[in-house]
């Protein structure tokens, strides 16, 4: 029997990528699944192809996010799972000393999406666990690019090393109401995002290494299955996630 049988799983940016596979995992694992996204034709075909419940959500708006929770105990009943996963690339500086002044719009977009909606959906979720008598899971796609410096996409870097440690910071303070709150770090992942930036991620790394959206669904359910806690997970290629050591601080 697979961990998400009987379950309702929330994912956020669920109509394309690593969203898209998390839905088929969950329902070809027997859960039920509400899909979030801004892309309502593809969420909303997805929806259809899986039984599941498509909302029009964007990540950075509360009320949106409340809206995707209450979709989910309105349709199934309750919420087990929630995977904040909405994300968008990005770096709002030049490459040049001219152009080194941010870009304040891009810069803050980037940010609403890749943290705020972690930490709106967070608290959506959260509220909801306790509604229900506490206990739940959440996960939050974060990235590799969260652990290590990424020069060519500083913003983006800057919000996932925030959902990193939002996470890892949160993390034991809700665990005991019996809730769980995992950070997972892919390498570089085979979804629409990528495929934007890829040719220059070739240009300086050839033999770049890319996982499939699949192998991180899978990993998520083996997070999930751990039922630990407060941990940021590397994912490569063809392994299992394996735990990232929180940094000791050298005095």
């Amino acid at each position: 029997m697979s961990l998400f049988t009987g379950k309702t799983v929330l994912v956020t940016g669920a109509a394309s990528g690593i969203g898209a596979a998390m839905c088929r995992r969950v329902a070809d694992g027997g859960g039920h699944v509400v899909l979030a996204d801004v892309d309502v034709r593809a969420g909303q075909a997805l929806a259809e192809e899986l039984a599941g419940v498509f909302v029009r959500t964007d990540v950075a708006d509360v009320a949106d996010n409340v809206a995707a929770v209450r979709t989910a105990v309105e349709s199934f009943g309750r919420l087990d799972i929630a995977h904040l996963n909405a994300g968008i690339p990005g770096s709002a500086f030049g490459r040049s000393r001219a152009e080194l002044p941010v870009d304040i719009e891009r810069y803050r977009r980037v940010m609403a999406v890749n943290l705020d909606g972690v930490v709106i959906g967070v608290r959506a979720a959260v509220d909801q666990f306790r509604r229900q008598g506490g206990g739940g899971a959440i996960l939050a796609t974060a990235s590799m690019a969260g652990v290590h410096p990424t020069p060519g996409g500083e913003i983006y870097s800057a919000s996932k090393h925030a959902v990193v440690g939002l996470i890892r910071s949160l993390a034991p303070l809700l665990r005991h109401e019996r809730i769980s709150l995992n950070a997972l770090c892919p390498a570089c992942v085979d979804t629409p995002m990528l495929r934007t930036v890829l040719p220059a991620l070739r240009a300086t790394t050839p033999d770049i290494e890319i996982v499939s959206a699949a192998h991180v669904a899978a990993a998520a359910e083996h997070v999930l299955a751990t039922r630990r806690t407060g941990g940021a997970w590397q994912i490569d290629a063809g392994e299992h996630p394996r735990p990232i050591p929180v940094p000791t601080e050298s005095r």
